[in-house]
């Protein structure tokens, strides 16, 4: 009985024990979790003013609770809590030292969300209530990312990726000279004929145009970093690979790859710096951006005018393949996008499109990494980065339709390229929807007659600058009729001459060049010719009779109507032959494009400095205006001096419009639309190159009545729509 007594109190003892320990072990869970909380939302900065109303417990605010939390649950052994135990006074965490992400958990909403956003136990929602709800989402979002952005500052950050972006645009820029350049010397070279010609030019545009719109909205899907590392990587690797292909169609497929690839830098490069520039940094430094293509401009015309002219530069590997100096300044052309590409690995993806994605510990990590990186050069490492929430958008599921995993894998592919095909064009039709549909179409107006105006009036000044020359050429050209020469030896260049009814008896053609000399009615008796280039030459109506020919480049494009009795030709030079040291204006053309580029400074820096203070529209609209109005001194442009100082006049009127839409464009669109939108409006911008070329090239030499008053018209008319778009010097970046 004794012992049954005594193992009952042995057993009421032990069950005591082991409350006593559970309740112990239950205070200190108690405190760990008070000591996290504490951590995590304690802050030195309040953003309460976005908690919302309704939730008391909403995960997606952020903010600073200022409560401490007493541990009121004393053991019985005096137990200290795991936060304290054992704790060392030097483990302490320093301020400004990296503590971890902040939890993102919103487990009620996560575990209960259906689809389309759909909330377990809540009555389903519209399709129209949920994209209210997102709209609403979003503009408090574009409220806290100002906040947000101001606390990081302005610093080494943004400088860091200006000129890692600037790259990029320093990229476009040089694409859209390398084809005026290339286009002369790259036909020449190929032997394309006069059919063929110009095409280079306008399908690099067309290739720009499909870039512009695939890249710009595939950002808004992929992010802004990795699709321009993509559009950049094909841009390098096809414009280093047309510089070595030899046929002519190879060449333009390269070049209008080329072109695809670079025409997402621009779409992408503005969205991707204005979303981390707070508002009033906005105006000015994407407008300094924008200088990076005028120096795009100026690297290609000093390349050109340093390379191109230079033949010995080539070499050639037999007669079936030539390598060119103009094929050497395409390769130096690539190099800024290779430049890009490198420095841009090392930067991160932008902040705000991680949180238009609902990826808030990505985008807390970019903006932690922002602020860190900005006080660390202003000489402060311990200030903290105090945003520990940040609110983001509801998320839409988006049903994709996919194969079955068990397909085949060219098919899920073409389904993945399918769905982001579908994605884009989606994004693209909503950039119709209201309330931004009237800002699409006027934003597609001015993009399109601005473009028009310039890429059209560019296209026309060296063009006529080159007629003017070739007529002051032709002007000193010498005739010579009825001349008989015999047993003579030509062993120097005869130039701009023609000679008519002429006949040469026993003369020797030997080491020389033939350059814009036209022998007509002309007869070659017993003549011998040997190492002779004949440049912009031609017989017509000619007789060679019992004559020789070793290593020219003589032949049967350039006999017109001629007749061939009793010669020879041996060893011909194969190929186009090159004309870059003959041609008298090579280093002239070059050096006009360059002038042009560098007269875009003085108005690059009036822009940057003004852009906020005038405002964007006043800018966009008086610039293309005035531009417009100085189209009418085109009708004073009888010399070569003065069509290059009314070019420069042109150009450094115009920039400031392009800087002011740059801006206003990518203030305009929200975050989930701006590469869609944006891409779209440069898409048309290159659409209008190609009409440009087309039709002012096609008026040069017959009217210049034509052109002036279409550009003039355009341009004014493309201001006047441009100053009805909405202010944008207010806006945040939604």
């Amino acid at each position: 009985m004794n012992e049954t007594h005594n193992s009952r109190t042995s057993l009421v003892k032990g069950a005591k024990d082991i409350a006593k320990e559970a309740k112990r072990q239950a205070g200190k869970n108690f405190n760990k979790a008070v000591d996290r909380t504490s951590d995590e939302y304690s802050a030195q900065r309040s953003y309460n003013r976005f908690h919302n109303d309704g939730e008391e417990n909403d995960s997606n605010s952020y903010g600073q609770v200022d409560r401490h939390y007493d541990n009121a649950a004393d053991d019985e052994d005096g137990a200290s809590s795991d936060a304290t135990e054992g704790h060392d006074d030097e483990d302490e965490i320093y301020e400004g030292e990296y503590q971890g992400v902040p939890a993102y958990q919103d487990e009620k909403q996560r575990a209960g969300q259906m689809a389309l956003g759909q909330l377990a136990g809540e009555a389903p929602k519209s399709c129209k209530e949920l994209e209210n709800e997102r709209q609403a989402d979003e503009e408090e979002l574009a409220q806290q990312y100002e906040l947000i952005m101001q606390e990081c500052g302005h610093g080494r950050f943004q400088w860091q990726l200006f000129f890692v972006l600037g790259l990029a645009l320093m990229s476009d820029g040089v694409e859209v000279f390398v084809v005026g350049f290339v286009l002369p010397s790259a036909e020449t070279d190929m032997c394309v004929p006069n059919s063929g010609a110009g095409w280079l030019g306008s399908i690099v545009y067309l290739g720009m145009m499909f870039g512009a719109f695939f890249w710009g909205g595939l950002s808004d899907k992929l992010g802004r970093k990795q699709c321009l590392l993509i559009s950049l990587s094909t841009n390098g690797f096809f414009a280093f690979l047309s510089s070595f292909v030899q046929g002519y169609s190879t060449f333009l497929f390269c070049r209008m790859l080329s072109g695809f690839g670079i025409g997402g830098a621009v779409p992408i490069v503005f969205s991707y710096f204005a979303e981390v520039l707070a508002r009033e940094k906005r105006g000015e430094h994407l407008s300094w951006l924008c200088m990076f293509w005028m120096i795009g401009g100026i690297y290609a015309s000093a390349m050109a005018w340093a390379i191109i002219p230079h033949y010995g530069w080539s070499f050639s590997m037999g007669s079936a393949y030539q390598f060119h100096s103009w094929r050497v300044f395409v390769v130096v052309c690539a190099l800024p996008c290779v430049s890009a590409v490198v420095a841009l690995t090392f930067m991160p993806e932008s902040p705000r499109f991680f949180l238009q994605m609902g990826k808030h510990d990505e985008a807390w990590m970019v903006l932690k990494h922002i602020h860190d990186t900005n006080m660390r050069a202003r000489g402060e490492p311990e200030r903290v980065f105090t945003v520990n929430r940040i609110k983001i958008p509801k998320l839409l599921d988006e049903l994709v339709e996919l194969k079955s995993e068990s397909g085949n894998p060219v098919l899920k592919v073409l389904s993945k390229v399918k769905a982001e095909l579908q994605g884009i064009w989606s994004t693209f039709m909503r950039c119709f929807d209201y309330p931004i549909k009237d800002n699409t179409m006027k934003l597609a107006a001015v993009w399109f007659t601005l473009s028009f105006g310039y890429y059209g009036l560019s296209v026309w000044f060296p063009d006529v600058i080159k007629h003017l020359q070739a007529d002051e050429y032709a002007s000193r050209v010498k005739i010579h009729t009825s001349e008989r020469i015999e047993d003579f030896t030509f062993n120097f260049t005869l130039e701009n001459q023609i000679h008519r009814n002429g006949v040469f008896l026993n003369d020797r053609f030997i080491s020389m060049k033939f350059k814009a000399v036209s022998f007509v009615n002309s007869s070659f008796l017993n003549c011998y010719f040997e190492d002779v280039s004949s440049v912009g030459s031609s017989f017509k109506n000619c007789t060679f009779v019992d004559s020789f020919f070793y290593n020219t480049d003589i032949d049967d494009s350039k006999l017109t109507n001629s007749r061939v009795v009793n010669s020879s030709f041996h060893h011909n030079k194969t190929g186009c032959q090159m004309t870059f040291d003959d041609d008298y204006s090579a280093y002239w053309v070059y050096f006009v494009n360059f002038l042009g580029t560098l007269a875009v400074l003085p108005g690059n820096i009036v822009s940057a400095l003004l852009m906020d203070k005038i405002g964007r529209l006043s800018m966009l609209g008086g610039s293309m205006v005035l531009s417009g109005i100085s189209c009418f001194f085109l009708w004073f442009g009888t010399s070569e001096s003065m069509m290059i100082f009314m070019l420069c006049l042109y150009n450094g009127l115009s920039i400031s419009a392009w800087n002011s839409l740059d801006v206003v464009t990518t203030e305009l669109y929200p975050t989930d639309r701006r590469g869609t939108g944006f891409g779209f409006c440069n898409a048309l911008c290159k659409l209008a190159a190609v009409l440009g070329n087309l039709i002012f090239g096609s008026l040069v030499g017959i009217t210049k009545a034509i052109p002036i008053l279409l550009a003039s018209c355009v341009l004014v008319s493309g201001g006047l729509v441009g100053l009805r778009l909405p202010d944008t010097r207010v806006n945040v970046l939604m």
